[in-house]
């Protein structure tokens, strides 16, 4: 196959698979807040997050990250120069951060389809902004490839990621407002 059909649909499963592990976490944060909740409600409600998470974890994400990582080495199979560029290395190992992350949420999937809740609906919060950061650094470090100023970067992270923080602790304030 053609490497730019290839990097395409590459870029396509990247995103379904972000989408995936954007909402799933949204859904933990509302099945946790839903196992707070009085009977009957509970059981209503917690079946139903259940029911979505399941179809959204095993048929859009679970999917979505099989064929990224199927279709990101057959791109390095093809363009195997890539693999001599040291911010290459930097985003693979990002990548790797992001599998973590992705199995993480398997479990956390996995403890809620059990109706426990391991996490707060506030942990869960901050959990999910670390997809955000590594989104962040991969398309930085993809566009701006040896551009890029490790310094400044790691700066820009960190500050994104105090802003982030900031950002939630204010949220949980106006929700309880």
């Amino acid at each position: 196959m053609d490497y730019l059909y290839l990097k395409a649909l590459h870029i396509i499963f990247v995103i379904t698979w972000f989408a995936g592990l954007f909402y799933i976490v949204r859904l933990f944060i509302y099945h946790t807040e839903a196992l707070e909740k009085e009977e009957p409600d509970r059981t209503i409600l917690s079946d139903q997050l259940a029911l979505m998470s399941k179809k959204l974890w095993y048929i859009i994400t679970w999917p979505s990250a099989i064929i990224t990582v199927i279709l990101g080495i057959s791109l390095l199979v093809v363009q195997p120069s890539w693999l001599k560029m040291p911010f290459m290395h930097v985003k693979l190992g990002f990548v790797a951060l992001l599998i973590l992350y992705h199995l993480g949420c398997h479990g956390i999937f996995r403890q809620l389809q059990k109706r426990k809740a391991k996490y707060t609906s506030t942990q869960l919060r901050v959990f999910n902004e670390a997809a955000t950061l590594i989104l962040f650094a991969v398309v930085f470090l993809i566009v701006l490839k040896n551009a890029i100023s490790w310094i400044y970067g790691t700066i820009g992270l960190i500050s994104f990621a105090i802003v982030l923080m900031i950002a939630i602790k204010l949220y949980k304030r106006f929700r309880k407002n």
